[in-house]
């Protein structure tokens, strides 16, 4: 019959022998297990970003603690004098040199395990020669005005010229050389590494946790219920002024609270970079508790400019205008009109400066930075960096972030 011809139909394939079927189930199975446990595991460790940023913070903490140790041994090995307090520029730039140089270290890492350059954690805007003296400018300008209206006010008094002949630019490019170290740590830890890996990775209540635990550790050990060696040490060590400067620290917590509360309810695209800025900034001030002579004021001061910076990294960006502003705004204050800098005076400063009045309006031993005025001149710097680069649209992340954000997510139209 031809309804069986075996040329009009597909051959039947022929059984296995006995005892072979199970083994074929055997087989296939474990190679389905695997696939899904590999799966899984990708997952847990990367996103559509590449390497998770939690994974990312945690890699790089590891690194920078490692990396700091050995750079510390070997400095102290060759400078043994470090170890004594000594606010003079040779102190600071080799005291800053060693967390840069474990930063540098770290981030490197870091960045070819995520198959990144070092300079796309917020570095590789345009122009940023351009914008790092532009920066520079801002931050002598800033600290400029707010010595003016401390003088003017009668809350500061200038006292003799300090240094004369070639001590003026000896200690003015070494005092220079060493706060442009210290912008290049603290920007490249702040609005570099931890700005970039948090916007990629964080939102509301991740913020939330991060300033919640910042908050609740300093209010332990601020009201002595920390139990640990450091909570006593730290507690033995710090003055009581720096103690009473956790406000400053707590106001800004609460400050950001609403917004970035509204940012996640509203559901604004892309809205991790302020949550992140809320963090960095909180940590930023957070950070500055540990200074010897800082009040509430000093450490609203961090956080707010530690902000400012935040906002510059969007509106240029890269971190360039924030580095230099950093270090042009420390080099005024220290060298330049030699006042206070978080209590301490530098030696070698060009200028005296003393505060005078009511502690509230000078700052008393904390210098400009622990008096009011300070916010002042910092919401001048602000409205100014937004005046100046009011043509680039707010909602736009920096070049970097955003090319690398849109290049793992094509689908994604741009805000």
């Amino acid at each position: 019959m031809h309804s069986l011809d075996p040329e009009i139909h597909s051959p039947v394939p022929e059984a296995p022998p006995a005892g072979e079927a199970g083994n074929l189930e055997l087989q296939t199975e474990p190679l389905a297990i695997e696939a899904t446990e590999i799966h899984d595991l990708y997952w847990v460790l990367a996103g559509s970003q590449g390497l998770r940023a939690g994974w990312s913070l945690l890699i790089f903490a590891v690194l920078y603690r490692l990396f700091s140790r050995i750079a510390g041994t070997v400095v102290i090995e060759f400078f043994p004098a470090i170890t004594k307090f000594d606010f003079s520029p040779t102190f600071a730039l080799i005291g800053e040199l060693i967390p840069l140089l474990a930063l540098v270290g770290a981030v490197a890492l870091v960045a070819i395990i995520e198959h990144r350059g070092i300079l796309d954690y917020n570095l590789t805007g345009p122009r940023p020669a351009v914008h790092f003296f532009g920066g520079l400018a801002a931050g002598f300008v800033a600290l400029s005005v707010l010595v003016a209206a401390l003088a003017l006010g009668g809350w500061m008094r200038f006292g003799p010229v300090g240094l004369s002949g070639v001590p003026i630019l000896s200690f003015a490019a070494l005092w220079g050389l060493a706060f442009l170290v210290v912008g290049l740590f603290e920007e490249g830890a702040f609005r570099c590494y931890l700005q970039y890996t948090l916007t990629r990775g964080i939102n509301f209540w991740w913020a939330l946790a991060m300033v919640g635990a910042l908050c609740l550790d300093l209010l332990l050990r601020t009201t002595g219920n920390g139990t640990g060696i450091l909570t006593h040490l730290w507690l033995r060590l710090m003055p009581a002024a720096g103690r009473n400067g956790v406000w400053g620290l707590y106001a800004v917590a609460l400050l950001g609270l609403f917004p970035c509360l509204m940012l996640h309810i509203r559901k604004t695209p892309r809205s991790g970079f302020w949550q992140a800025a809320w963090a960095t900034s909180t940590l930023f001030g957070f950070i500055h508790t540990s200074n010897y002579g800082e009040n509430w004021i000093g450490i609203f001061a961090a956080s707010f400019i530690g902000f400012v910076f935040c906002v510059s990294v969007r509106v240029t960006g890269s971190a360039w205008w924030a580095i230099g502003c950093h270090a042009a705004w420390d080099w005024a204050e220290t060298y330049f009109y030699g006042t206070a800098d978080s209590g301490i005076q530098a030696q070698g400063h060009f200028l005296s400066t003393s505060p005078a009045g009511n502690k509230l309006w000078s700052g008393g031993t904390d210098g400009p930075e622990g008096s009011l005025l300070v916010l002042v001149a910092i919401l001048l710097l602000l409205t100014a960096l937004l005046l100046i680069y009011r043509r680039r649209k707010l909602g736009a992340p920096g070049p970097s972030l955003l090319g690398t954000w849109e290049s793992t997510n094509p689908n994604q139209s741009s805000s």
